[in-house]
Order: C-alpha cells, then sequence, then structure tokens
C-alpha cells in the first residue's frame, strides 16, 4: 500500500512540474514592463519621478493600429502607465501634487493630448474615466527618421527638470517636466 501511494505521489509531482516548467518557458511576455527614472543615475537617492509601462512591438503593424489617431490609448501594452512624482512638479505646464497617476494619450496628427489620471491600475483604456483626470496637455507631435520597434519611453535632462518623451515608430512626443 505504502508503495502504491508514494508512486502515485510521485507521478503527481511529476506531472505537476511538467506543467509548470511548460507554462514558465512558453508564456514569453510579448509587450514586457519597463522602467524609466528621473534622474537616471542610480546613485542618486531621491528621484523626482519614476514610470513603469509595457512595451508593445510593432511586428509588421502599423502604429495607428495599435494607438489609434483621436482615441483614448493607454500608452503602451497590458495596464495603463504608472507614474509616480516623489515632489511637486510642473508637468507641460500644470501644477502636480506629488504622488502616483496613470498616464494615457490621444494621439493625433499634429499633436497628442497627454492624460494624468488618479485611478490606477487601469488595464487598457477599457474603463479610463475622464472625471478622474488631473491635468490634460497637449504637445506637438514630432519624429525622427530612426524607427522605433518597441514603444520607449525616456527622460532627457533640461535645464529646468525633463522632458518626458515617448516613441514608437517614427513618431517622438515630449513632455516638458520641471521641478
Amino acid at each position: 500500500m505504502k508503495k502504491v501511494f508514494t508512486l502515485t505521489a510521485l507521478m503527481l509531482a511529476l506531472i505537476l512540474t511538467s506543467t509548470v516548467t511548460a507554462q514558465e518557458f512558453s508564456g514569453i511576455d510579448k509587450s514586457p514592463m519597463d522602467m524609466a527614472t528621473y534622474p537616471s543615475d542610480y546613485k542618486v537617492s531621491e528621484k523626482a519621478v519614476r514610470i513603469i509601462y509595457g512595451r508593445p512591438q510593432l511586428k509588421g503593424r502599423s502604429m495607428e493600429e495599435l494607438a489609434p489617431t483621436g482615441k483614448v490609448w493607454r500608452t503602451g501594452a497590458n495596464e495603463a502607465p504608472e507614474i509616480t512624482f516623489y515632489k511637486d512638479v510642473l508637468f507641460g505646464g500644470k501644477a502636480i501634487k506629488a504622488g502616483t497617476y496613470s498616464l494615457f494619450t490621444i494621439p493625433g496628427a499634429d499633436e497628442w493630448t497627454v492624460i494624468l489620471n488618479k485611478k490606477l491600475n487601469q488595464w487598457g483604456s477599457y474603463f479610463y474615466d475622464q472625471a478622474s483626470d488631473v491635468a490634460r496637455i497637449t504637445v506637438p507631435n514630432g519624429s525622427e527618421n530612426a524607427s522605433l520597434e518597441e514603444f520607449s519611453i525616456a527622460f532627457k535632462d533640461t535645464k529646468d527638470g525633463a522632458h518626458l518623451v515617448m516613441g514608437w515608430d517614427k513618431t517622438r512626443v515630449a513632455v516638458p517636466i520641471t521641478l
């Protein structure tokens, strides 16, 4: 009886282990999470801004398919990005209190609307609630010759703070942040 029980337990453990292992290796994230901080020097203990976001890839699709012009976009993949300001800032000229916000955008041909929203953990833009907007700013839509396959966010130093730069395909959008 002990041998049957031990053999059954061993077989069950083997089945569960192989199932978990198969799931771990077959489920590579196609839109991995990334993070950008300002300042970017990791030796600086007091950060001013941090953003966590998903990085979708074009994979032969157009940016318009994934981030349609004139519609609220979650600005990346999966959940809407979370941007944390560790101190009060001017975001595109608007006063923003220290805290964590969701980031949405409305892509346009000549300009983008960049939105900070107080509701967190919003999957996509399905549950976007305009009444929870903290700020809406409009910034010009620029372009570059080089195409970016993966959506990317970075901070670029300026005289009085940084620009939050978003890029995908040949589109580049920069939001000034004044500290």
